[in-house]
């Protein structure tokens, strides 16, 4: 039943996944791939047929409803990699108030579309990935909470392993404290998900069919240390060079920018790799362009921002990368090689691989209310889909 996150899969890719097993939870999060292909994407209809689904999985699953609060224990492992972390519903209060902070924008359809998910479900399926400066306590309470057999343990596809404990009572309030005392939290990947969950909260309020004090007023999900967090890098390509031949475009590049080949399509921080093609990346320092002292603030200073603002804007006419349709994201998890494969393929003209934004980075911009470019951040292993709902 566990499934991909909804947002990291195109509907073509749900559909395929999903195909032959009637358990998925994609059946749920990407409704769509139940009816046919010509079908709205967002129409009525894919959020009636994920709400059949999910109750269709509550009896045939089937799912267990807790009798009672529970928080749990979430553990990835991956090869080489392990994250431990606190399930938990987290106060949509606290998100109004900035205890927990965000460091990215979001988009009106995206958060449309998952707040007509939630109101339709009366349901939060997609779990928020929020990270925090880890504590003596939280660590404590983290191992002791993994230390017994697992209530759920399962291998996904891509190697990532997912164990989930439930606290027992003890551990639950003790955990409850320690948090407590955790001064914030941040959005690491989920943006979307608490932005829609407060605004079904805000729905269900107006229209009466939530209290003050109901489900509703939390959203799901999973608190991670930032000793463990992982952040990968999210790169870009483009698909034309605003007129210019790859040589007219290296020459222009590196009358901005010092210019070298280099060995390793990886580059350091404070430096963007570049492939035009041909087998070969070039190394641009971004160090000159990048805002002296506290000028601009730590959003400013990312490299990923000095590519959008002294590269993409003005060699490449990249006014606004969410919206420029030339501009295409690629995961840190895919590889360089993914960048060179489309260049060479001829699906992009240029690709751009950055070093990863670290979480100081991300906890600076946030603490001073900063919004980082789009798709600044990839965090990887990926929470499954379908191991924990909250009914709001």
């Amino acid at each position: 039943m566990a499934a991909v996150p909804y947002d990291v899969v195109s509907s073509a890719e749900a559909r395929a996944l999903a195909a032959g097993n009637p358990l998925s939870f994609l059946h749920v999060s990407r409704a769509e791939i139940d009816l046919p292909a010509d079908a709205d994407p967002y129409g009525d209809r894919v959020y009636d047929t994920a709400a059949s689904n999910l109750e269709r999985l509550v009896r045939t699953a089937p799912l267990v409803m807790e009798d009672e609060p529970s928080l749990y224990v979430y553990r990835l492992l991956a090869v080489g990699h392990e994250q431990t972390g606190l399930a938990a519903c987290f106060a949509l209060d606290e998100y109004d108030n900035g205890a927990i902070r965000k460091h990215e924008g979001t988009r009106p359809d995206k958060e449309n579309d998952r707040t007509r998910h939630m109101l339709a479900l009366r349901a939060q399926t997609g779990i928020v990935f929020l990270t925090y400066r880890a504590t003596p306590e939280t660590a404590a309470l983290m191992g002791r909470g993994s230390a017994g057999a697992p209530l759920l343990d399962l291998e996904a596809a891509d190697g990532v392993r997912h164990a989930v404990w439930r606290l027992d009572r003890e551990d639950r309030d003790a955990a409850v404290d320690a948090f407590a005392a955790v001064p914030a939290l941040y959005i690491a990947d989920g943006h979307h998900r608490v932005a829609s969950a407060a605004r079904a909260r805000d729905e269900l309020v107006r229209t009466g069919r939530a209290t003050a004090d109901a489900a509703a007023r939390f959203v799901l999900g999973v608190a991670f240390p930032d000793t463990a967090t992982q952040v990968q890098a999210y790169n870009r390509t483009v698909a034309d060079l605003a007129g210019r031949t790859p040589e007219q475009f290296l020459a222009a590049l590196g009358e901005r920018f010092p210019l070298r080949r280099r060995a390793a399509p990886s580059p350091p921080k404070g430096e963007v790799a570049v492939y035009v093609g041909g087998g070969t990346w070039y190394s641009a320092d971004l160090s000159a362009a990048r805002p002296a002292g506290a000028a601009g603030g730590p959003a400013a200073r990312l490299d990923v921002a000095v590519l959008q603002d002294h590269l993409l804007a003005p060699l490449l006419g990249v006014a606004d990368i969410r919206t420029d349709p030339r501009v295409a994201f690629v995961g840190g998890a895919r590889g360089t090689a993914e960048l060179e494969r489309r260049v060479d393929s001829g699906a992009a003209a240029v690709a751009f691989s950055l070093a990863p934004v670290t979480t100081a980075e991300l906890f600076a911009v946030s603490d001073t209310g900063g919004m980082m470019p789009p798709k600044s951040t990839w965090f990887e292993p990926k929470l499954r889909d379908g191991l924990l709902v909250h009914r709001i």
